[in-house]
């Protein structure tokens, strides 16, 4: 059974990604190396958060102040890579195949949103990963049978969230809007604070019903963002 559970929680958190990457990154080298920037930049965030978790003595063991800090970094670095793309424009566009590629700055938000979510997806579950692969079945004597299934699912809403979180916040930069960034703040704050509900191994369903509700009102921010519409939605169900 441990093998059937690792494969299905790994392709669970990580197939709609790989396929977004495969579909709309792996064919443009600039996308492709914009985006391993873009998850080295997050790993300088978690660096510096464990730096300051390590520091810190006495709140060790505090996990909220960690989770506040962790999520400060991250924003604060997102906005560290949006300058370093800004300021890079006119060499990307003089080296990349297609300029208009570069050009498209809600392309790069993407491109960069996706690379800090699969990077801190890969973090958060590589180890329970490799746990799944055996030699036995978590739950089987002690713990929650769901935990692996909800931690593959938590891990899919961060990606997609994360994704969504870089359009979002590299327009909102662009045209000096503090409300849409806020939003970006705070929800990625209130995402990774109600998982601390997941301590007790019961509300599984809560934290994931919530997380869910607030990826799919980003997705559609996001959405909304680069100018989509219920129109343009139509068009592209239809394919017309």
């Amino acid at each position: 059974m441990t093998l059937p559970e690792f494969y299905g929680c790994t392709f669970l958190a990580f197939g709609p990604p790989l396929a977004m990457f495969i579909f709309t990154i792996a064919h443009d080298p600039i996308r492709t190396i914009i985006m391993i920037a873009a998850a080295f930049v997050w790993l300088l965030s978690l660096l510096l958060s464990s730096l300051l978790w390590f520091a810190i003595v006495p709140l060790r063991d505090a996990t909220a102040f960690a989770l506040v800090f962790s999520v400060l970094f991250q924003e604060a670095f997102r906005f560290l890579i949006y300058k370093i793309l800004r300021k890079s424009e006119r060499g990307l566009q003089e080296v990349a195949d297609s300029p208009q590629i570069v050009a498209n700055k809600h392309i790069l938000a993407y491109v960069c949103g996706l690379g800090f979510g699969i990077i801190s997806g890969l973090f958060a579950l590589a180890n329970i990963l490799a746990d799944a692969a055996g030699p036995a079945t978590v739950g089987l004597k002690s713990g929650t049978p769901g935990f692996l299934l909800a931690s593959a699912t938590q891990t899919l809403l961060m990606i997609l969230l994360h994704t969504f979180w870089g359009v979002i916040f590299f327009d909102s930069i662009d045209n000096s809007n503090r409300a849409n960034t806020a939003y970006v703040v705070v929800s990625h704050l209130f995402v990774s604070a109600i998982t601390l509900l997941n301590n007790s191994g019961q509300l599984y369903a809560v934290t994931l019903g919530l997380n869910g509700v607030v990826t799919l009102i980003t997705g559609v921010f996001a959405f909304r963002v680069v100018g989509g519409s219920l129109l343009t939605f139509k068009r592209f169900v239809t394919c017309k």
